[in-house]
């Protein structure tokens, strides 16, 4: 009979001075939370900013179609299938694009390829959390201006900050709101360094949003898109990045080499075969939202303006009461994202779900106070 092997068991007496090869940077660095993905309950889950509907069944079977001994094949490093499908749908040249693991990934190779010790990275705050993450981890500085109560752009107050990096998330998580392409372009002509423009939710937002005019236009601008939101692919892990080939050189010498899945590659390119089906989706996703603000506002939540998939939900000098009242519809089987950070501690971030789990979260709302 073989014997089993036990596993080491890890003694929490050892010091941290024993781990001295890491960065102490890296030790310092807290870590981006992702929302909760829970496993032990089934829950109405509006917490992550996850497409409600499902992927085109033209996923689906291609999915289906590539799930063949060629699996033991490493996948295209350059993702040429995908590239050629999306330059046709965006109208980009394939040499415009890079292909990511999210645009999270992007976002890290911007970083790899950009920022060393001390430098900068600008940003409006309050803002996606993961850039500054981004930036502990390359040991840079980051510097936020805020947004004023409308979240306008403070296009000059960026501009002069001399940073490598600045990031742009348009519509802007977790608010939602949606800076005007004018605004863009002008920082894209005045910010030094590369401006990043972050397109996670832009397909939510009205027409004529994105940035993508400006890669022509603007050689130090780079746009990211998604397939995990409109495209309801956030399992596959597959992003976009739109840039001029000089700066896409440099960002593809700091992947890894076989970044993307060969089902990840064959899922997007799907997708972009049936841009009618992700349309349909956002079509319901908006009439939601807006079924949804109006019954937050009916609550007494101030909401900003959404052009995305998600809502802020405010209730301003109510830090507290929004914090037990996540706790609460969490009890409820209803989970939101509550960020216990300056500015939002009196908010809560609200996935717009499906109009059934939309109505359930209004009762549990109204439940929760009312048990309050």
């Amino acid at each position: 009979m073989r014997r089993r092997l036990r596993s080491p068991v890890y003694d929490p007496r050892l010091a941290m001075d024993k781990l001295s090869f890491l960065q102490a940077h890296v030790v310092r660095l807290s870590g981006y939370v992702p929302g909760e993905q829970p496993r032990d309950r089934l829950y109405v889950k509006l917490n992550t900013n996850e497409s409600p509907y499902a992927p085109s069944p033209v996923v689906l079977e291609a999915l289906r179609g590539a799930v063949t001994d060629a699996l033991r094949l490493y996948p295209d490093p350059t993702a040429t299938a995908l590239r050629a499908k999306a330059s046709a749908v965006y109208g980009v040249p394939a040499d415009h694009i890079l292909v990511g693991n999210g645009s999270d990934e992007l976002l890290s190779l911007v970083m790899r390829a950009c920022i060393g010790p001390g430098d900068r990275v600008a940003y409006a705050a309050p803002t996606y959390s993961l850039y500054a993450t981004l930036v502990a981890l390359q040991n840079g500085v980051a510097i936020e201006v805020p947004f004023d109560d409308t979240y306008a752009l403070p296009t000059a107050r960026l501009s002069v900050l001399g940073q490598r990096v600045t990031f742009v998330c348009n519509p802007n998580a977790p608010s939602g709101t949606l800076v005007p392409l004018p605004a863009i372009e002008e920082l894209a002509r005045t910010a030094p360094g590369l401006l990043v423009v972050d397109e996670a939710y832009v397909d939510y937002a009205s027409a004529g949003a994105t940035a993508l005019p400006l890669v022509g236009r603007h050689p130090n601008v780079v746009v990211l898109r998604t397939f995990s939101k409109s495209f309801s692919l956030c399992g596959m892990r597959v992003g976009l990045a739109f840039g001029v080939p000089p700066v896409l050189t440099e960002l593809a010498k700091v992947k890894d080499s076989y970044n993307v899945s060969h089902l990840g590659q064959v899922a997007a390119a799907a997708a972009l075969d049936d841009c009618a089906w992700m349309a349909a989706n956002v079509a319901r996703v908006v009439a939601t939202r807006a079924e949804l603000t109006a019954a937050l506002h009916a609550r007494g939540f101030d909401v900003a303006p959404s052009d995305a998939n998600f809502v802020l939900a405010r209730r301003p000098g109510k830090a507290g009461e929004m914090a037990d009242l996540q706790r609460a519809l969490r009890d409820r089987g209803v989970l939101v994202r509550y960020f216990d950070v300056p500015r939002l501690r009196d908010a809560l971030r609200i996935t717009v779900g499906t109009p059934d789990e939309t109505a359930i979260l209004i009762r549990a709302i109204d439940a929760a106070r009312g048990a309050g």
